[in-house]
């Protein structure tokens, strides 16, 4: 079940209210989620009730994705405010230091925050910002892209394609390795996330110089990386375990970039092994 929280964040203008919708189900240690550019929190619906009955599991929509509003206006989209906004965020849920997991851009967001020591472990799906500058403009193009074809096309086009194996594989197959397991509704609905998200271009402006080069130390870190990945490719993972040495670097076999939904157990056995600690 779904809900929203406002909070203030700092800003060189003065405090600004920010309001997240997020989702909290399970018990035990707190676990927040992240997921990407241009998708939603219920991209992570296929293991939520598995991590749920170990975790007190949040998954946030993140500012000007899913049913989230943007960021008001004197809060850029970079990182130390992302930073300060997820802390935020965490203070008023009375959530201290959480567990994070995060895909793509939220793996990102989740090394963030376990360099600033705001969580007390980090599992990265896929991470951003190990890419070499030709491998950053590529995955650009190809989210752009895909944003550009979510916009043009069509609801009813999108509904019809999303009835059969082969539509869903056209839609979807870009970041899932298995997109017919993707059910119709999911498909249909994180389309029309990636065709609204308000914060599309800022986020991904935001990104153009960002490269992850510091290490985490002094908490557990895991880089997981499917095996497919068409976007941000596998040996992003080796150079995250140079930067990151203490890291434990796992390979999802059969995964793209998006793995949640290619292999459930999987992925959340991964995501509850990295946060035993």
């Amino acid at each position: 079940m779904s809900a929203t929280v406002s909070f203030k964040v700092p800003s060189a203008h003065g405090p600004r209210t920010v309001t997240l919708s997020y989702a909290r189900v399970g018990s035990g240690e707190p676990l927040l989620l992240l997921h990407g550019i241009g998708h939603h929190r219920q991209a992570w619906d296929p293991v939520v009730h598995l991590l749920a009955a170990e975790r007190d599991v949040i998954a946030v929509d993140l500012p000007g994705f899913g049913a989230s509003p943007a960021l008001p206006d004197g809060l850029p989209h970079d990182l130390p405010t992302m930073n300060a906004t997820l802390g935020a965020l965490c203070e008023a849920l009375e959530i201290e230091r959480p567990h994070v997991a995060g895909n793509s851009l939220g793996g990102l967001l989740a090394l963030e925050l376990g360099r600033e020591k705001l969580v007390r472990s980090v599992t990265a799906l896929s991470p951003a910002g190990f890419w070499t500058q030709a491998e950053r403009r590529y995955a650009f193009v190809v989210l752009r892209t895909m944003r550009g074809i979510a916009r043009r096309m069509p609801l009813p086009l999108v509904e019809r394609l999303s009835r059969t194996a082969a539509g869903r594989t056209v839609l979807t197959s870009t970041i899932y390795a298995r997109p017919a397991r993707r059910s119709p509704e999911a498909v249909v609905a994180e389309t029309q996330a990636l065709a609204r998200a308000v914060s599309f271009e800022d986020t991904l402006r935001a990104g153009v110089d960002v490269r992850f080069t510091d290490d985490v130390p002094g908490i557990p870190v895991t880089a997981a990386w499917g095996t497919k990945d068409r976007l941000l490719t596998k040996r992003q993972g080796v150079r995250a375990k140079q930067i990151i040495p203490r890291a434990r670097l796992v390979r999802l076999p059969g995964c793209g970039h998006v793995p949640m939904n290619d292999d459930p157990a999987l992925v959340a056995r991964v995501i509850l092994d990295g946060s035993r600690c």
